[in-house]
């Protein structure tokens, strides 16, 4: 009987290790996995404790297949002419878990900075909005959007004085902090506003997600972007540093790559230069009565 017992044991140890030797975690919010995340060493504060494993999606890459300016070691895009929407299932195979962060790189441009856009939205096969993240240039403010368990829609709309920064047309990063009951906002790695939330749904697999697209009219938006990370950890954005924002351009360090195991000492790579490339960005978007907060 024992020896059962151990051999049980033992495999029930092997089963529940799988995901780590191929680099994937399991959420603990949805019961997804998320892969492991390849971000620069450089990005995260020294005084903050770092989890050993890294995990998230690039939507850089989902999005933009890291085309750009190939003599930038973080390349920027310039966004605005051909859509950016895809098959949610194709951005995050297995789910989205309830708390995350999202980190993005961006500048707006002249023609843009009154512009009221979507950073990014997911929506279901109707059409109906899950979650978004709107930026208005017009309000200068940011706007935070979720789809309750009811299928009701929560917006909470951040208005503090330090994300007038973000339309000034110069690079800045935002962060959004993203718990089961809050939503902070970072601006270059500041924390500028939080909010306390309503309980959220899990997102639909079977819809479609998309960046950078005007509300009005769902076309593609005319930005330049670096940088777009979603991490399964809602605390990551505050563990950001803005070493790559830093003026004038002095090399802060040397960039260096880690995936999981433990973290390295925190270095940096010297700033980036804007460009000027590619393109892209949306079609329509569809969003139901919102509960404003």
């Amino acid at each position: 009987m024992n020896c059962y017992l151990i051999r049980w044991v033992a495999f029930v140890w092997i089963v529940n290790s799988v995901p780590c030797a191929f680099g994937m975690v399991v959420s603990e919010q949805t019961g997804g996995v998320c892969p492991s995340l390849s971000v620069e060493d450089y990005r995260f504060s020294d005084v903050l404790d770092r989890p050993l494993q890294i995990t998230g999606f690039d939507l850089t890459e989902k999005f933009l297949l890291r085309k750009g300016t190939v003599t930038e070691d973080l390349p920027s895009f310039r966004l605005g002419s051909s859509p950016l929407i895809k098959p949610t299932k194709s951005i995050f195979p297995d789910g989205l878990s309830n708390e995350y962060s999202l980190v993005t790189i961006f500048r707006v441009r002249r023609t843009t900075k009154k512009d009221r856009w979507y950073l990014w939205q997911i929506f279901d096969q109707s059409g109906s909005s899950q979650v978004s993240v709107v930026v208005d240039g017009d309000k200068k403010a940011v706007e935070f959007s979720s789809q309750g368990l009811l299928k009701n829609s929560f917006r909470y709309t951040f208005k503090s004085r330090d994300l007038h920064a973000l339309f000034d047309r110069q690079w800045h990063k935002l962060g959004i902090s993203v718990h089961s009951d809050t939503v902070s906002i970072y601006v270059d790695c500041t924390l500028a506003e939080k909010k306390m939330t309503d309980e959220r749904d899990s997102i639909d697999l079977n819809g479609r997600t998309l960046i950078s697209t005007r509300v009005e009219d769902g076309r593609p938006v005319d930005i330049e972007l670096r940088q777009i990370l979603i991490y399964c950890d809602p605390y990551m954005a505050e563990m950001e540093n803005c070493c790559e924002l830093l003026e004038p351009k002095i090399q802060c360090g040397v960039n260096r790559t880690f995936i999981g195991t433990s973290p390295p000492l925190v270095t940096a790579q010297s700033p980036l230069m804007p460009s000027q490339p590619t393109s892209q960005s949306i079609d329509t978007c569809h969003c139901p009565g919102e509960k404003v907060q």
